[in-house]
Formats: C-alpha cells, sequence, structure tokens
C-alpha cells in the first residue's frame, strides 16, 4: 500500500554534484612541500602542509597511499604530514596523480 504523501526521487544529481565539490576542494588548496632537519641527530623529515583533509580516517588512508608510494615511513602530525628522508620530488609527482595542486 501507498503511503501518503510520498515522493520517490533520484539521488544520482546530488551525487555528482558532490563529486564535484570534493575535486573542486582538492585544486583549490595551495600544498606547501618542504624539508627539513628535526628529531634525533638531525635528520632530515619532509612535511606536507596545507593539504586539508575532511576526517581523520581520510587523513590516514591518504598518508598510507603516501607512504606506500614513497616506500618510507611518516607520521600525521598536527595538520602536517610527515615523511622520514628527502622525498621533496616524489610526494609532488604523488600529489600531481591525486590532482592536487602544488
Amino acid at each position: 500500500m501507498r503511503k501518503k504523501n510520498w515522493v520517490e526521487f533520484n539521488n544520482e544529481p546530488f551525487l555528482n554534484e558532490e563529486h564535484l565539490i570534493k575535486e573542486n576542494h582538492n585544486q583549490a588548496n595551495k600544498i606547501n612541500v618542504y624539508k627539513q632537519k628535526k628529531g634525533k641527530k638531525g635528520k632530515i623529515v619532509t612535511i606536507i602542509s596545507g593539504l586539508h583533509v575532511d576526517n581523520q580516517i581520510e587523513a590516514k588512508g591518504f598518508l598510507k597511499r603516501l607512504k606506500i608510494f614513497c616506500g618510507t615511513g611518516g607520521t600525521l602530525g598536527n595538520e602536517n604530514f610527515q615523511l622520514q628522508g628527502d622525498l621533496v620530488e616524489k610526494v609532488k609527482e604523488f600529489l600531481r596523480k591525486e590532482n592536487y595542486q602544488i
């Protein structure tokens, strides 16, 4: 039996709009990638700042893909991603593949 005031609708246009908004959000941020001596005995660390990720789960997933691509360890700092070693060029290459503006 049909309920009163029941209206069916298609969600497809809204899903496409959310996808476009997410793509534009990725391209709108200016991302800085630089190296710095830090930690024990002045080891070099590559820092990625300006990359705004919506939630912690997405940030961890992004960091995992980045660490696998670069073949190194890393951590998620406060609003910054840190990778062990001098990997500025590899990180820039990864970000270009992920459609981020550097």
